[in-house]
């Protein structure tokens, strides 16, 4: 049982660093925008879906595919480019 706590924590733990990071992509229009079009979320989409684990991944790897973006995201939000690329990683086993 106490592999399963840690296992959700986990989880957990990564869905709240990609709304984060989901929260200050969507800080900048021309970020925004961007986010919507490579990764083909429509606004309706994250209104609906922002909590998914697949949506979180795909914001978190559209932060992994523009490097500056990864950094500038892991320092305002006080954490490490390498926590939102194993985040990411996370969700997508979730």
């Amino acid at each position: 049982m106490q592999a399963r706590d840690t296992n959700q924590e986990t989880a957990d733990a990564a869905a709240s660093l990609a709304l984060r990071a989901l929260a200050w992509t969507l800080g900048d229009a021309a970020r925004a925008e961007r986010l919507l079009a490579l990764t083909g979320l429509t606004p309706e989409d994250l209104r609906a879906r922002a909590g998914a684990p697949a949506v979180l991944a795909a914001v978190l790897g559209f932060l992994e595919s523009h490097e500056p973006d990864l950094i500038a995201c892991a320092e305002a939000l006080a954490t490490t480019p390498a926590a939102l690329v194993a985040a990411r990683a996370g969700l997508e086993r979730a």
